[in-house]
C-alpha cells in the first residue's frame, strides 16, 4: 500500500484545500491518472496519481484544508483492496473501554456479577481509577480514605454506604469505623417543586400603570364644564391647545364623533413592521487560497513601493480601423484579434526606449534590477479572485504569436486552470478594467514588478480634430502606475506617451 502525501505544487505553498475528487475508493487508477483537484493559494491545480493500482481510501474529505505533506490518499494492489473490505471488525479486548456495554446497555437488567467492576477501564475510567470500596483480588485491599475524605456524616449513613461497598467487593459487606470529616453537613433538601415566587411589587404606582385612569387632563374650568355636560371623558383626549391642552374645539369634535376616543386607544395602535424574510442580515466567508494570496500581494505592494498613477486619453480610432484589417487576415483567423493584442504589442515597443519600466528596485541588495526579457502580465478577474497569468517572452513573439498566447491564458485562467508556474516571474501588467466598462483606474503594481498599465473602456466621444472640428471618435483612457524609487516623473510620462502615440497612429510603430 502507498499513501500519497501533498506535494508542494507551486513555491513554497505550505497548504490548499481539496475541492473535488476525481477517484473513490475501489476505483483502478493508473500513473497519471488526475485523482484530486486542489486550490492553492495561486490557482486550482489538478493532481495526477505517482501509483498504479486501486484507491484503498480518501483520507481527506473535500473542502478540508490540508498542509503539504499530508497523506490524502491510499492506493495498493487489488488484493489490498479485497482484504481491506473483506475484513472482520478487531475484536474487543478487555483493554477496550466499551468491552461488552454495547450488549449490556439493551438489557433491562443489569447483573452486576457479569461485569468486572475491578477493572476501570470498566467503567470507562483510567487507570487507577476505581468506585470507592472497590478492591482488586490480585491487589488486596486498598487503603481507606484519609482524613478529610468525603463520608457521611451519619451512622445510617455510613452504613448504607458500607453494604452498597460490600455489594462489589469480595467477601461481602463489612463495617468500619466513620472517619470524621473537615467539610460542613450539607442540609438536606426535598424535591418537591418549589411554589412560584410571588410577583415583585410593581415600581410604577398603580395610577399610572393603566392608560387614562385617574389622570387629570390640562382644561380651563368653562371647558371642564362643557365636557361634563356633552358627556365627553376628557382623559380620553389629546389636547390640541398648546402644552397639550384640550380645548372647546376638541370636546365638541368628541361629542359630534359619537365617543370619547379622538384616535388614540391602546389596542389600535399600530405595530411596528417587522421584517419577514429569513434571509441573515450580514454572511462572512473566509479568506483563502487566490484571495488571500492576491490580498497580502497588494497590501505588500501599496505600503512598500511609491506608487506614482499618471493619465492620458487616447484617439484610438486609427487602433479600431487596424483591429478590424487584422481579422480579414488569413494568418490570423484563428486567432482572437483585440485592441488589448494591439496595446500589449504598443507596450512591448515603447519598452525599448525606456528599459526602467521593465526593471524593479531589489530591496534587499539596494539594487535595480533591468531584465532583458519581457513576461507580459494579463490581470484576469475570476471567481477566486484575481489572478495575473503572464506570457513568457512576449517580447520575442510575432504578432499571431502573441495573439494565440494572449487568448490560451485569458482562457485558461477564465476556467479556473492556471498554474502556478503561468504567474511567477512577471515584469509588467496590463489590467484591462475597459471589459467592465469603465474609464480607468489607479492600479497597484504587482510584486517584483515596477509598473502597471490600465487599460480603460473604448468609447464613441467627440473629438476635436486637427483642423480644429469637433467629431465622433473612439476614444480611451490609460493609466500608468510605477514604482517613483528609480521611474521618475519623465521616465514613466515618455512610455505612457509613446504608448498612446502607437494606439493613436498605429504607423507610428515603425518608429521603434
Amino acid at each position: 500500500m502507498s499513501e500519497f502525501k501533498l506535494p508542494d505544487v507551486g513555491e513554497g505553498l505550505t497548504e490548499a484545500e481539496i475541492v473535488s475528487w476525481k477517484v473513490k475508493a475501489g476505483d483502478s487508477v493508473e500513473i497519471n491518472d488526475i485523482i484530486v483537484e486542489i486550490e492553492t493559494a495561486k490557482s486550482i491545480v489538478e493532481l495526477p496519481s505517482p501509483y498504479a493500482g486501486t484507491v484503498l481510501a480518501l483520507m481527506v474529505d473535500e473542502g478540508q484544508m490540508v498542509d503539504v505533506g499530508t497523506p490524502i490518499i491510499s492506493i495498493g494492489s487489488a488484493d489490498e483492496a479485497a482484504a481491506a473490505a473483506a475484513a472482520p471488525a478487531a475484536p474487543q479486548t478487555e483493554s477496550d473501554p466499551y468491552l461488552g456495554m454495547a450488549q449490556k446497555a439493551g438489557e433491562a437488567q443489569v447483573d452486576l456479577s457479569d461485569m468486572d467492576l475491578s477493572n476501570p477501564a470498566a467503567s470507562g475510567g483510567g487507570e487507577g481509577e476505581s468506585l470507592v470500596g472497590r478492591n482488586k483480588a490480585e491487589r488486596g485491599p486498598q487503603r481507606r480514605a484519609r482524613k478529610g475524605s468525603a463520608t457521611p456524616r451519619t451512622a445510617a449513613g455510613a452504613q448504607t454506604q458500607l453494604q452498597l461497598q460490600g455489594a462489589f467487593a469480595p467477601g461481602g459487606a463489612r463495617t468500619d469505623e466513620v472517619a470524621p470529616v473537615d467539610e460542613p453537613a450539607v442540609p438536606a433538601t426535598s424535591a418537591a417543586p418549589r411554589p412560584a415566587a410571588e410577583p415583585a411589587e410593581a415600581l410604577v404606582p398603580p395610577a399610572a400603570q393603566t392608560p387614562h385612569a385617574d389622570v387629570r387632563a390640562l382644561a380651563k374650568p368653562p371647558v371642564r364644564k362643557l365636557a361634563k355636560d356633552l358627556g365627553v371623558d376628557l382623559s380620553m383626549l389629546l389636547g390640541s391647545g398648546a402644552g397639550g391642552v384640550v380645548t372647546r374645539t376638541d370636546v365638541e369634535a368628541a361629542a359630534a364623533g359619537g365617543g370619547t376616543d379622538n384616535g388614540w386607544s391602546p389596542a389600535t395602535e399600530t405595530p411596528t413592521p417587522r421584517r419577514t424574510d429569513e434571509a441573515p442580515r450580514e454572511t462572512r466567508e473566509p479568506i483563502k487560497g487566490v484571495r488571500k494570496m492576491m490580498a497580502q500581494a497588494m497590501s505588500h505592494s501599496a505600503f512598500t513601493s511609491p506608487h506614482v498613477t499618471e493619465w492620458v486619453t487616447v484617439d484610438v480610432t486609427a487602433t479600431m480601423q487596424l483591429v478590424e484589417r487584422l481579422k480579414a487576415r488569413r494568418e490570423l483567423k484563428d486567432v482572437r484579434i483585440s485592441p488589448l493584442l494591439v496595446l500589449a504589442r504598443a507596450v512591448l515597443l515603447a519598452m525599448k526606449r525606456t528599459p526602467e519600466i521593465n526593471s524593479y528596485w531589489d530591496d534587499a541588495a539596494q539594487e535595480v534590477v533591468y531584465k532583458s526579457y519581457v513576461n507580459l502580465g494579463i490581470a484576469a478577474a475570476t471567481p477566486r479572485g484575481l489572478v495575473v497569468p503572464n506570457v513568457k517572452d512576449a517580447d520575442a513573439m510575432s504578432m499571431v504569436e502573441l495573439a494565440g498566447a494572449l487568448g490560451e491564458l485569458t482562457a485558461t485562467a477564465r476556467d479556473g486552470k492556471t498554474q502556478p508556474a503561468e504567474m511567477a516571474g512577471g515584469t509588467f501588467t496590463i489590467t484591462n478594467v475597459g471589459v467592465f466598462g469603465v474609464d480607468a483606474g489607479t492600479p497597484i503594481i504587482n510584486p517584483g514588478e515596477s509598473a502597471i498599465l490600465c487599460f480603460g473602456a473604448i468609447n464613441k466621444r467627440p473629438w476635436v480634430s486637427e483642423e480644429g472640428e469637433i467629431v465622433v471618435r473612439d476614444v480611451t483612457t490609460l493609466a500608468l502606475s510605477f514604482d517613483h524609487r528609480h521611474i521618475d516623473g519623465e521616465k514613466g510620462s515618455r512610455f505612457l506617451a509613446d504608448v498612446a502615440g502607437i494606439l493613436g497612429d498605429p504607423g507610428s510603430a515603425l518608429l521603434f
